[in-house]
């Protein structure tokens, strides 16, 4: 077990998540016998640009009916989206309990229990046979695993021979500073920024070529501006990104969208396939 695996787990701790969000669900008037994704949207990805980069990622790389496993799941919105709107076959590991039991929860509650499953683990030990999986998919992920190297063996390993890996990840550039708190780390002790060139030299080691990639810095930027122009003064009981977050939510977006207005680091999307 990786040393530093307790301390992400109790950074993204948030008690009785799944309650959390039914009782704000009450609150917006929502029928709990009749919810939909659409009425989980605004805490159900937890990544700049939500569900709307996620179905871009979707489609540039014409993934329907994959079965697919999403690394660092969350409570599980992209899966969801895969299954109902791609036809996916989702799998989701998280390394926090509470996040994979709100995934499997969620899940239930709008209806996709049947086409997405959630499980607790580690991204550098995964729990599959080899060559289980047509995509590989992550989403703002790797800036809390220290081993890169593993990581991306352990992707490579589980795909199958006509497999891909999606990304959309935060990197660093030129090992600049950034400050804290930022929406994965408080601090430096669980956030291992990297340049996207020293995962891209792993992968090209196990066999894995960049093909398509989109710098997403500035969608990301224009995201966050509307984001943090909308987020109130004090704590909102309504359904979003604090939920996860807590009360530092505004910090984090803020330190976020200035690493990126500053250069320190960008947003990058892409795609891996084997080498012909």
């Amino acid at each position: 077990m990786n040393i530093l695996e307790p301390q992400i787990e109790d950074y993204y701790y948030r008690a009785n998540l799944y309650k959390d969000i039914i009782n704000r669900l009450k609150q917006m008037g929502v029928d709990l016998n009749n919810v939909s994704r659409k009425d989980i949207a605004r805490v159900d990805e937890f990544h700049v640009g939500g569900a709307e980069i996620s179905k871009e990622l979707a489609e540039i790389a014409n993934i329907k009916n994959a079965r697919l496993l999403d690394i660092g799941c969350g409570i599980g919105g992209p899966c969801r989206m895969l299954a109902e709107e791609f036809n996916c076959d989702t799998v989701g590991i998280d390394l926090s309990k509470e996040y994979v039991i709100t995934a499997n929860l969620l899940s239930k509650l709008v209806g996709l229990h049947h086409k997405t499953k959630f499980i607790y683990g580690d991204a550098i030990n995964l729990p599959f046979q080899d060559d289980t999986f047509d995509v590989v998919w992550t989403q703002h992920v790797q800036m809390n695993i220290s081993d890169k190297m593993k990581f991306c063996s352990e992707i490579e390993r589980v795909l199958n021979n006509k497999g891909c890996f999606i990304y959309y990840e935060v990197f660093t550039k030129e090992n600049q500073k950034v400050s804290y708190p930022l929406p994965w780390a408080d601090d430096e002790k669980i956030s291992f920024l990297a340049e996207s060139s020293i995962m891209n030299s792993y992968f090209k080691e196990f066999g894995l070529i960049k093909g398509q990639f989109i710098d997403q810095t500035e969608s990301g930027i224009k995201i966050l501006e509307k984001s943090l122009s909308r987020m109130p003064q004090r704590q909102s009981s309504k359904l979003g990104l604090n939920v996860l977050m807590g009360s530092t939510t505004k910090d984090k977006m803020t330190n976020l969208l200035n690493g990126l207005k500053e250069g320190k680091i960008h947003l990058e999307s892409g795609i891996y396939r084997r080498r012909e």
